[in-house]
């Protein structure tokens, strides 16, 4: 097989451009959580995410959220072209500081929790969801 200097340098280019598309979405993902905290530090505990070890469709997994106390709590999904899945905001008459929902998924990723507690600490949880296709992994 016999590649042209466009054919290569396109080539090139197009698997340069496939070599940072990670980066850019973990970027993503890091800016949706700075907006989210306005830069302070998370913690852990008190928050807990419920999501299935894998998924045998990408297209609905089910996930919970629980944080007593919190106030807010941001879902993410850090391998989708759009990491912000879901803000959840909890009222002070609210029975409990719990959600669930099922979300889409592109591909095996992390899914990652940010709980902003009632006295303004925020607090993180994540999981590693496997997505499987057709039952022959992913």
């Amino acid at each position: 097989m016999n590649f042209s200097r466009r054919e290569t340098l396109a080539l090139g280019l197009g698997a340069a451009a496939m070599g940072f598309m990670p980066f850019r979405v973990n970027a993503a993902a890091e800016d949706a959580i700075a907006a989210f905290t306005g830069g302070a530090e998370l913690g852990s505990g008190g928050l807990t995410l419920t999501a299935p070890e894998i998924a045998e469709n990408g297209n609905t997994v089910p996930i919970a959220v629980d944080a007593p106390g919190a106030a807010a709590i941001l879902l993410l999904a850090t391998g989708n072209p759009t990491p912000g899945v879901a803000e959840f905001k909890f009222g002070e008459l609210a029975g409990s500081q719990m959600a669930s929902t099922r979300i889409r998924l592109a591909g095996t990723q992390d899914v990652v929790a940010i709980a902003k507690m009632a006295d303004g600490s925020f607090v993180q949880a994540s999981s590693t969801v496997k997505v499987t296709i057709g039952g022959c992994g992913g």
